[in-house]
């Protein structure tokens, strides 16, 4: 592999914590997630040479920044939180995200001071901006903002949000979400859209996707891409086969599955997600695929009771890994296969042990290389009903 990458030179990257490889080459870092995965996950198969990116660097299709007042120079600032604290750590530019992003947010910040929008301090309880997410459409070129504040009233708006479009017209929709919360989640529960369609679409695999505020999007689409091509290689789907997704999200790897198989069900308990999910069908014109709002193991076990089966089950779970729950449902259901998904190597290593001692085999490991500089690594495991 050829690496093509700017300088990699960040004058915060001690401070923040994000980057916990900034110190390897990138060589180094493949190195390094390499023996992870073989170290974790060699006792059950051997592990494939993890799939790494020609540029490392500006991957990241989202952007996020924390708004505070900074007293020595008298005037908003923003940044991430410490991963360590909740200290927020001042950045202007990280060479993870997108350029057009780290702009954007350094705008807002200017015009919080020009139109007096205090930013809000969490332990005096007072201000007005709390957070701000710009998330980018690499395909279509589509830019949301959302602007987070701790009070619905947002003063001027009308005239911030037609300075703040005067100075970045490529944003296409822009987004204010009141979170009233005394903890730091990023999102609060009300949205409203100040310009826009309130969404933003962009393509995954030949197939559009719309992306709303919460949706979960995978935030490097080229290895993306990637690792969904694997999953379908994996899965080895010939359009006979009957599928369940779980964990499906907005649906983007059951949409995609959708095209090699004869159905697919997706599960998510997230009704915000299976919402998006059903209008990815419908844009994309996929009629053999259907989304239900459940818990996927209790969903699992009651419709294979009803007499259902599916040849493969797809699963996609979280960072802490699945529950025993589903596990034990999807060895009652006795598919063929099981294409496991994992952000987390040590519990996927748990999961594997699990379905390994009720009656399956893995038989392929894939890493994909799709949080670069940072430790984590995604996953892809097949494993076949013994």
């Amino acid at each position: 592999m050829v690496l093509i990458m700017e300088s990699y030179n960040c004058k915060v990257s001690k401070r923040c914590g994000g980057c916990q490889l900034s110190n390897l080459s990138y060589e180094e870092q493949l190195e390094y997630k390499q023996r992870q995965l073989n170290s974790l996950l060699g006792g059950f198969s051997r592990v494939n040479k993890i799939i790494g990116m020609e540029n490392p660097l500006r991957y990241r299709n989202k952007a996020q920044a924390a708004f505070y007042f900074d007293f020595k120079r008298q005037r908003t600032a923003s940044g991430i939180y410490q991963s360590t604290s909740k200290s927020i750590v001042p950045v202007d530019s990280c060479l993870l995200e997108n350029e057009n992003a780290d702009r954007i947010i350094v705008t807002v910040r200017r015009l919080c001071d020009s139109f007096k929008l205090k930013p809000y301090d969490i332990k005096k309880g007072y201000g007005f901006v709390r957070h701000i997410l710009v998330r980018n459409a690499v395909k279509t070129g589509e830019i949301m903002v959302v602007i987070v504040t701790a009070t619905p009233a947002f003063p001027s708006k009308n005239n911030f949000v037609k300075a703040l479009l005067s100075a970045h017209p490529e944003i296409t929709t822009v987004i204010h979400n009141v979170n009233n919360s005394d903890i730091n989640l990023m999102l609060g529960e009300r949205s409203t859209v100040l310009y826009g369609k309130g969404y933003i679409e962009d393509e995954l695999c030949s197939l559009k996707f719309r992306i709303s505020p919460s949706s979960f999007y995978q935030v490097n689409p080229s290895q993306c891409e990637v690792l969904y091509n694997k999953v379908i290689e994996l899965a080895g789907l010939t359009g006979s086969e009957t599928v369940f997704d779980s964990y499906c999200g907005t649906g983007t790897i059951g949409l995609i599955a959708s095209k090699s198989a004869k159905q697919v069900l997706g599960v998510e308990v997230n009704r915000a997600a299976v919402k998006d999910a059903i209008i990815n069908a419908k844009q994309n014109g996929i009629k053999n695929i259907y989304f239900t709002c459940d818990d996927a193991g209790e969903y699992l076990e009651y419709i294979t009771g009803e007499g259902e089966r599916f040849d493969v089950v797809i699963m996609d779970p979280p960072r802490a890994g699945s529950t025993v729950k589903f596990l034990k449902s999807v060895v009652k259901a006795e598919p063929k296969r099981v294409i496991y998904v994992s952000c987390n190597p040590v519990t996927l290593k748990r999961d594997l042990e699990f379905l390994v001692a009720h009656g399956f085999r893995v038989c392929e490991i894939q890493g994909v290389d799709m949080f670069p500089f940072t430790k984590h690594v995604e996953t892809v495991c097949v494993l076949n009903k013994v």
